[in-house]
């Protein structure tokens, strides 16, 4: 079972979304998860932003390295703009998808940060989809 990873340094906001919207949208089979560096809490506005477009991710909790299946990750996806970004050491493919942590909106643009780079992520994931699961 093929299995996709996405990394952050809180695993709070981008890759929890990330995370939210790769699942609702695998294709058959995929397993996925995310995690951070530094894991903190479950941002309520990444909650928020996914309710929005129909997708529960109010259960999730922030997971660090060591609480997910690095191993068998077939896929890793960097999500870290102007902070570090965790390293995985797997043979996995890696990809680097900067984006500004919404979290770090200055007061009262947090809600736009927030749906900004859901809908930034909802179209790399599909766009994902499309190039990992075409046969040509």
């Amino acid at each position: 079972m093929p299995s996709l990873v996405f990394l952050c340094v809180a695993n709070a906001a981008r890759s929890q979304i990330a995370e939210g919207l790769a699942r609702a949208t695998a294709p058959d089979g995929w397993t996925i998860h995310s995690a951070g560096s530094r894991p903190g809490v479950l941002h309520p506005r990444a909650v928020q932003a996914m309710r929005d477009v129909g997708i529960d991710i109010s259960g999730h909790r922030s997971k660090g390295l060591d609480d997910i299946p690095m191993a068998d990750a077939d896929v890793v996806i960097t999500l870290c703009a102007e902070e570090e970004c965790p390293v995985a050491f797997t043979r996995a493919r890696r990809e680097a998808w900067p984006l500004p942590d919404p979290a770090a909106a200055p007061p009262g643009e947090e809600p736009d940060a927030f749906r900004r780079v859901r809908d930034e992520l909802a179209a790399r994931i599909a766009a994902f989809w499309r190039r990992t699961t075409d046969p040509a």
